[in-house]
């Protein structure tokens, strides 16, 4: 289906029209009986699956099936981090894939992304904690991605609203200068409208009840709209990949919890990059609108809720305040959770499963938004060739059998 191009002559021409001839950003079609590729999930990591399979590799009769509308699950309840400043080489080569294409996505999707390369700057605050972050920051180096350390002068001139004078002044920490965050919902929009230009069916209000086998093999999906036979399955469900997989009888290592993000009032210009601290697990940016963008560490129990706990909430906003006690008068506007599947090493679980014709995309924990691109390119690369990708190599539900953990948390010194 050609789609209009977005552009400075397509936007003066609509103006003049009234803007009465801009196309639907997607159709809204009924399921078809069967598909070369079903994709289960409607988020980022859905939507940018059925997009590279059509594009990279000219597999075009894919359904996208949501049980809600596209974008409304975790790809749209985030903070909208894009960064690659990973411990381990498996996690920064994944990542820093991921941010490459994030670059390069406004001009691939013909959709405005909004990425501000603002920076990442993580800050330390005890001396143990700072000789942490050396050790992260050269990991960081010699897997190959750009990073600075920088001292406490410097970190004042970055951040100049942390203050020098409170309880606890920074140490030092290290920037990426190439980090920042981008608009989640163009991401999700640029990637649907891609998708349906090139033939994929887009499928909302479509729930997931069970799976068609032939023996050890799956060969369709049965739904509230009808049964779908396909080729192959890939499971892009973020939050509920453990509860879809069992309908499959797959049981995945996962723990399902709440991540909670919330925006303060807006104010003027105070912040110009995004500050993490990892000592007290929270991290704060400045939108575009003038709103302070507040994230933290997850529940610390299990929930589909996506509303997130009263006392996570109330940890996380201290533990700003205390970073930045001028902080403390302003009023929160609004709060969110989105639901978090983490596997027992925090990374993600990528590629074919036990059962033939089901591939994974799951268990991203806290990392999911920043890692669509490579998501997408990835597993529509493993479907298409039947083998996993060699960038997700490491992170096959296999490891565990091994004990080849890729172990995040530990390694950034932070709980998930």
């Amino acid at each position: 289906m050609t789609r209009s191009r977005f552009g400075a002559l397509a936007l003066l021409r609509e103006a003049l029209r009234g803007h009465r001839g801009w196309q639907p950003f997607w159709r809204h079609p009924e399921p078809k009986r069967h598909y070369d590729v079903v994709v289960i999930g409607g988020g980022g990591h859905g939507l940018a699956t059925a997009y590279y399979l059509a594009r990279n590799h000219g597999i075009r009769h894919v359904a996208v099936i949501e049980k809600g509308w596209l974008g409304g699950g975790n790809s749209g309840r985030n903070t909208q981090v894009c960064r690659s400043n990973y411990f381990h080489l498996a996690s920064g080569r994944l990542y820093e894939r991921s941010l490459q294409l994030y670059e390069g996505l406004t001009r691939e999707l013909n959709l405005n992304v909004m990425l501000s390369q603002r920076g990442v700057l993580n800050v330390a605050y005890g001396r143990h904690e700072l000789e942490h972050m050396r050790r992260w920051f050269n990991a960081i180096r010699m897997n190959g991605i750009d990073s600075e350390f920088v001292g406490p002068e410097e970190i004042r001139r970055l951040a100049p609203l942390l203050d020098p004078g409170a309880r606890f002044p920074p140490l030092g920490g290290f920037i990426q200068h190439r980090a920042g965050v981008s608009r989640h919902d163009a991401v999700n929009w640029g990637y649907a409208r891609g998708a349906d230009a090139l033939g994929v069916d887009l499928v909302q209000d479509c729930t997931v009840t069970g799976f068609e086998r032939d023996g050890e093999r799956v060969t369709g999906v049965q739904t509230s709209r009808g049964t779908i036979a396909a080729g192959a399955v890939a499971l892009c469900a973020a939050g509920h990949a453990s509860e879809i997989a069992r309908l499959a009888g797959l049981r995945l290592p996962l723990v399902s919890m709440p991540l909670q993000a919330m925006v303060s009032e807006p104010v003027q210009p105070v912040l110009d990059t995004l500050v993490f601290s990892p000592s007290v697990h929270s991290y704060i940016s400045q939108s575009e609108r003038g709103e302070l963008v507040i994230g933290g560490g997850c529940d610390l129990y299990p929930s589909y809720a996506q509303r997130g706990g009263v006392a996570s909430l109330a940890e996380t906003v201290r533990a700003v305040v205390q970073l930045f006690p001028r902080l403390s008068r302003l009023r929160l506007m609004r709060q969110w959770a989105g639901i978090v599947d983490i596997s027992p090493d925090t990374s993600p679980i990528l590629g074919p499963t036990p059962i033939d014709g089901l591939y994974l995309n799951a268990g991203w924990g806290t990392g999911g938004y920043k890692a669509i691109p490579v998501g997408g390119e990835t597993m529509a690369w493993t479907i298409a060739n039947g083998r996993a990708h060699e960038l997700i190599v490491p992170f096959g539900l296999e490891r565990f059998e091994r004990g080849a953990l890729i172990d995040e948390g530990a390694a950034a010194g932070v709980a998930h």
